[in-house]
């Protein structure tokens, strides 16, 4: 989501609540050394017992690519090849080399009458097709590599922004991912819908057909901590999310946390109208991984207000791996929003779930 210049000023405490009334595995390989104007490259530097940073990279901050603003990133994947995708919320997916991490390729992307998106979602299927979101609608496209649209998956009516639905404009799918085996996608939103509870947002999955569509399945819920929105969740491989939370209060900077949560015994919102405190719903269970303005800044600068100045818009994560530890090696991108202010950021970093 673009940046946002008003929200609410942070609240302290962490919510973790479990119910509304009480509360990809790939081989080990050396992180590539990545260029740029303030990369820090290190054995690894604690943010908390979970997260390690090892580096950043401003290599992409500010560049062009073919013509093409290389910024405004919302969203990470590992493509079959290996390389990285890189989506922007202004209808292009880049194809960056993993080593450098420079642009590659280049695909515009857009909707069925040839309109740009507001994409902010992005996941990689087996077959090679990219599942992308806007959350403008909101919806979720399936495209081909070449940037064809092959499919537009059904979004429940409550989802849908005002008066079509109950969610607000520029506050839907954000995050997106697809859970072990391939067959079952999820979307996060990034607000509370109308009607619900503020702070509790909405997941929406999908099950994969036996004819390569995607049909409605279950929905949870989730609470962020207060004045946070979801930009992004990941799936670990085992049935858990590295879910993202992130906000923004001006003349302070940028919060962002990172949290592992289980939805595996989470109650199926998908009949309950407005969650508002009903006995017996159970949300998503999370636990906080890191915080990151504890991590050491490693010489970044930032150039507007920032707690740390190493954080910026943070928007996009993919799981690139393991290392020999077994700790997931986990890439973050911020969106500079096309912003002078602002800046886009690579973090490299090691979780422990």
């Amino acid at each position: 989501m673009r940046l946002r210049t008003t929200l609410a000023t942070f609240a302290a405490g962490l919510a973790a609540a479990t119910c509304l009334t009480a509360g990809p595995a790939a081989a080990d390989s050396a992180w590539p050394i990545a260029a740029g104007p303030t990369t820090t490259t290190t054995g690894g530097h604690a943010c908390s017992p979970a997260v390690s940073v090892d580096r950043f990279s401003d290599a992409l901050d500010k560049t062009t690519y073919r013509g093409t603003f290389v910024g405004n990133l919302s969203a990470l994947a590992v493509d079959r090849d290996g390389s990285l995708a890189a989506l922007s919320d202004r209808s292009a997916l880049f194809r960056l080399d993993p080593k450098t991490p420079r642009p590659t390729g280049a695909v515009p992307l857009t909707d069925e009458n040839g309109a740009e998106l507001d994409s902010e979602g992005l996941a990689i299927a087996g077959d090679g097709t990219r599942l992308i979101t806007s959350e403008r609608e909101p919806s979720v496209r399936r495209y081909s590599r070449d940037g064809r649209i092959l499919d537009r998956l059904p979004v429940p009516d409550a989802l849908r922004v005002a008066p079509a639905g109950r969610a607000t404009a520029n506050q839907t799918f954000e995050g997106l991912t697809l859970l072990p085996g391939g067959h079952r996608l999820l979307a996060s939103m990034e607000y509370s819908v109308s009607g619900d509870t503020p702070g509790i947002v909405r997941f929406q999955s999908w099950e994969r057909t036996g004819t390569g569509h995607f049909r409605l399945a279950a929905q949870y819920a989730y609470r962020t901590d207060p004045g946070l929105g979801v930009p992004e969740i990941q799936a670990t491989g085992d049935g858990r999310l590295l879910v993202l939370e992130r906000g923004f209060t001006a003349g302070v900077g940028n919060t962002v946390r990172l949290y592992l949560a289980d939805p595996r015994r989470a109650t199926d919102t998908r009949g309950v109208d407005h969650l508002t405190g009903q006995a017996g719903v159970r949300l998503i269970k999370k636990t906080l991984l890191t915080d990151l303005v504890s991590c050491p800044s490693l010489g970044a600068t930032a150039k507007q207000p920032q707690p740390n100045p190493l954080l910026d818009n943070i928007e996009g994560m993919t799981i690139t791996g393991r290392d020999t530890g077994g700790r997931l090696k986990v890439l973050l991108v911020s969106d500079d929003n096309q912003n002078p202010a602002q800046t886009t950021r690579l973090y490299y970093l090691r979780v422990r779930v």
